[in-house]
């Protein structure tokens, strides 16, 4: 996560449990960083004039103002459940964190009475399994979406380790597996990688400059699924 989305999360996530606060070490937990990383953001939103105060205490953090909030969203219970079991199955997904916030926005400004009555209704929902067995590491995610170089420490089948560049184009995922598709530069062909099997990454400067080409996949497109927005 980038420090501009990260900056908009850490707002977001004060808001759904306003006005009670969140200490720099949950927050740093939550967001994968060091809590002297979170007391410069939220510096940062208070110079901006986010209304961000800190509650002093063993039990204190920092709080957001409610009122700092979005339009109100028309949401039914039903509607804000079926989200969070469509969003569920995304566990372990490049998207399983960024689907966990938006969420969390929804709920955050939903009235009151509607989201009690979604808790409930939630209660009665019970999910066997959490979506794909293999998750994708947190930088490979932002690797694709800021499309930088990485150097892999990659495991093959048998186990044994190799290291290589690779130019991340995107991803391909069934019931079981998640692989970074991205071009080899010591096999100088793309490749998939499954995300399981990823050992160490490292991500350089470099940006990616190659497009995903279906045409480079040896997989009959007749197989391969299309993401639609619509």
């Amino acid at each position: 996560m980038n420090r501009t989305d990260r900056l908009y999360a850490l707002v977001e996530e004060l808001r759904a449990v306003s006005p009670r606060p969140r200490s720099a070490r949950w927050l740093a937990r939550r967001f994968e960083v060091s809590t002297r990383t979170i007391e410069r953001d939220i510096g940062a939103l208070q110079a901006s004039g986010v209304p961000i105060w800190a509650e002093p205490g063993r039990t204190g953090g920092y709080v957001v103002d409610r009122a700092h909030t979005l339009p109100p969203v028309n949401l039914t219970a039903g509607e804000a459940v079926a989200l969070a079991v469509a969003l569920h199955r995304l566990g372990g997904t490049p998207f399983a964190s960024a689907a966990g916030a938006a969420l969390r926005k929804l709920v955050a400004v939903m009235p009151a009475a509607d989201v009690a009555e979604a808790h409930r209704l939630a209660g009665r929902v019970h999910l066997i399994g959490d979506g794909p067995a293999t998750p994708v590491p947190a930088v490979v995610a932002d690797a694709v979406t800021a499309r930088r170089v990485l150097r892999l420490r990659y495991a093959d089948r048998s186990g044994a380790d190799s290291v290589r560049d690779v130019e991340p184009l995107g991803y391909l995922g069934n019931s079981r597996h998640w692989y970074l598709l991205a071009w080899c530069r010591l096999r100088d062909e793309l490749r998939c990688f499954r995300t399981d099997r990823i050992r160490a990454v490292a991500v350089l400067p470099e940006p990616v400059r190659r497009e995903l080409r279906l045409a480079d996949l040896d997989i009959p497109h007749e197989r391969i699924r299309p993401l639609s927005l619509v």
